[in-house]
């Protein structure tokens, strides 16, 4: 791969801190870095109200049950505001999925070469699924990210 000496070089001193450490630091980095690209490239005050307003909107959906029509009309306007929501995230998307797919190309290739090893039997994609979802919540919540 083109980007190999990059990474080896970038991350070299976190890989040899051993598994599963090494990627659960590398989770890190790559989280902190797909969030700060996420919280600077919205709207972060218009992406909190519509969250607050699919928010409300599932709220008022609850409370109509006994009216479908009311109903239906509170759940279009909500799905129209998630449609909007959905639109504004999607320049962070473009901004970190080739660097991602890159990355996960050289993260597959070094850990293949070391054998595959396991952390309470998973593999290293599934301890950087699970340490990503975590992270970006608790980074989420620190760093006010909507």
């Amino acid at each position: 791969m083109v980007l190999d000496s990059f990474f080896n070089t970038v991350f070299g001193p976190i890989m040899k801190l051993g598994y599963p450490t090494d990627i659960i630091i590398i989770t890190l980095i790559i989280t902190l870095i797909v969030t700060f690209i996420y919280k600077y490239t919205t709207n972060q005050t218009k992406m909190k109200q519509l969250k607050d307003e699919i928010k409300a909107a599932q709220g008022e959906i609850k409370n109509n049950k006994d009216n479908p029509s009311k109903m239906m009309e509170i759940q279009k306007t909500a799905m129209e505001k998630n449609l909007t929501y959905m639109k504004h995230s999607l320049v962070p998307m473009f901004i970190t999925f080739i660097p991602l797919i890159i990355m996960f190309g050289w993260l597959r290739a070094t850990f293949t070469a070391a054998g595959d090893p396991k952390f309470m039997g998973l593999s290293w994609i599934w301890v950087y699924l699970i340490s990503s979802i975590i992270m970006s919540i608790a980074i989420r919540k620190i760093l006010k990210v909507h």
